[in-house]
């Protein structure tokens, strides 16, 4: 994941070439299909479905078909039966129409009683010439096989008549005395008698079912190929760096313990604890000579990850062997001290309001390497009490007591919150959850905080589902348990003792859990409403001491 969240802010070389840009574009199509290989499966299921459905619902039809053979009467010699073939060829043309006219059908429909109408026979009728022949096939499709047949054999019957009556030409002599000449030019042939079909041409099972495997499938590939072509959420650290402006120095893979508890146990091996620790040390890497140390985590909209990425941070921090102070500035929706099992009952904004000093509300997590500042009461004025000089101040404090900082904020779109601590931090993490966050979002917020004058240090794209390629960049299994470093026992048992944290409890987890309860234990109840916040800091400072 390290090697890919610097790789995707390194910019390709120019005058790329432009079958570059085809192998790309043809291997982005197939990623595309590849992320949705569900839907051409789908479509496949549904297609097929369909046609056999289709197919068995369909009422049986069949077919019976005829053959014409059209000649000229005058082959006399050999000039006049090649032009006899000529005749007959333009003819047999307009003898197409001629089957399937309304005069016709009238005729049949009247020689077989048929209860039905000439528009009715017509559909059922289709005739065709053979090319380069003189040939007219006839192709008649009936629900039942022995009126097809009659409807066949009718046809041809009522065609031969129809077309003497229509080719006759009547001469006159030039003796009065004499009979009119009566000449027919064409003769008509059956060439094939019309039979009774044995079985019916449609529906034809195999058939409906291959057409339906078909258009399932190229209906399935093309919503595959759509579906992430127009979504506009952020899916991969190429998009995410090049929407916010910054590099990706995270990618956190979606872990069923971070989804529950949202705090990752103490040396765990999973993908998603090795993000975080990549993303540790990348943050030492952004600016060697100057590396962030007071850290601002945020994200463009609400659900995207980010108390838990600040939390998971400070922790990684602190295992790494850092002094770190995570504040819980998200005076809306505080999460920070409710994933670390912490009290939150005075906090920060006891401190902004004058209530209570550092020493007095600041917790300790773990083992002493990880303070936390709660958030305190909340206040009706969030941003008004966030954007006092008093935070400034707080931060200088903060400074000088740890190696790093990191402030967790509301959302930066819907609230001005985040930008009023933007402005006294390092930099700015932002939190972008993968097939969530939409570009436009992220994109606004990079430009909230290039509005204040803050930093966007990077982007941490978290939930990012294991079959996604962001998150196959390491090998780490993660059902691999995790594995605590052995230690003595009286070495084990001495700052849970000091921390009043039974010595079984060894990861970070259970240490703040069993905390908690050795707390509530010993902690009178708590202040009635509309007590002053000072009592609530004292308690909270007796429990820490």
């Amino acid at each position: 994941m390290g090697d890919a969240a610097v790789g995707s802010c390194t910019r390709h070389p120019q005058g790329v070439g432009h079958g570059n840009e085809g192998s790309v574009e043809f291997r982005d199509t197939l990623a595309a299909i590849r992320a949705g290989w569900f839907l051409p499966v789908i479509g496949i299921l549904l297609g097929g479905a369909v046609g056999a459905v289709t197919a068995l619902l369909m009422a049986p039809t069949y077919t019976s078909t005829t053959q014409l053979f059209v000649t000229t009467t005058d082959a006399t010699s050999t000039a006049a039966a090649f032009q006899g073939s000529q005749f007959s060829q333009n003819r047999v043309t307009s003898y197409v129409q001629l089957l399937t006219s309304e005069r016709l059908a009238d005729q049949v429909i009247s020689e077989l009683d048929l209860d039905l109408s000439a528009r009715a026979l017509q559909e059922k009728v289709e005739a065709s010439v053979v090319p380069d022949t003189t040939v007219l096939d006839i192709v008649v499709t009936d629900s039942s096989p022995e009126r097809a047949r009659d409807l066949a054999d009718a046809i041809a019957t009522e065609f031969t008549s129809l077309v003497e009556e229509v080719e006759t030409t009547t001469t006159a002599p030039t003796d009065p005395a004499e009979e009119p000449v009566v000449t027919v030019p064409v003769k008509v042939t059956v060439l094939d008698s019309p039979e009774v079909p044995d079985s019916p041409t449609s529906p034809n099972l195999y058939r409906n079912l291959a057409v339906g495997v078909l258009i399932g499938l190229v209906v399935g590939l093309a919503a595959a190929y759509f579906r992430v072509r127009l979504d506009r959420s952020v899916r991969d650290p190429k998009t995410a760096s090049a929407v916010a402006g910054a590099p990706v120095i995270g990618v956190v893979s979606r872990d069923p313990q971070l989804v529950s508890e949202h705090v990752l146990a103490r040396h765990s091996r999973s993908a998603a604890a090795e993000g975080f620790r990549q993303m540790r040390t990348n943050l030492q890497f952004l600016d060697v000579d100057r590396p962030p140390r007071v850290i601002m985590v945020s994200s463009a909209m609400a659900a995207e990850g980010k108390s838990t990425v600040a939390v998971n941070l400070a922790v990684s921090l602190a295992e790494g062997g850092h002094t770190v102070t995570i504040v819980e500035a998200d005076l809306r929706r505080p999460r920070v001290a409710k994933y670390l099992g912490l009290v939150d009952g005075a906090g920060l904004t006891s401190i902004l309001t004058g209530a209570a000093d550092l020493d007095d509300v600041l917790q300790t997590y773990g083992d002493g390497k990880l303070s936390v500042l709660a958030a305190g009461s909340i206040p009706p004025n969030p941003s008004e009490l966030l954007s006092s000089s008093r935070l400034g101040d707080l931060v200088g404090d903060l400074r000088a007591r740890s190696e790093f900082v990191i402030f967790d904020t509301p959302p930066l779109l819907p609230v001005s919150d985040g930008s009023a601590v933007a402005v006294v931090t390092d930099g700015v993490l932002l939190s972008v959850r993968h097939g969530k966050t939409r570009r436009e979002e992220l994109e606004q917020a990079a430009a909230v905080l290039t509005r204040v004058g803050a930093r966007t240090l990077g982007v941490v794209l978290t939930l990012v589902p294991l079959s996604a390629d962001a998150a196959k960049v390491y090998g780490y299994d993660a059902d691999v348990p995790a594995l605590a470093p052995p230690a003595p026992a009286a070495q084990a048992a001495a700052p849970a003792r000091s921390r009043g944290v039974p010595a079984g409890a060894t990861s970070a987890g259970e240490q703040a859990t069993a905390g908690k309860k050795r707390r509530s234990a010993r902690r009178p109840a708590g202040p009635p409403s509309g007590e002053p916040a000072g009592s609530t800091t004292k308690q909270a400072g007796a429990t820490r001491r």
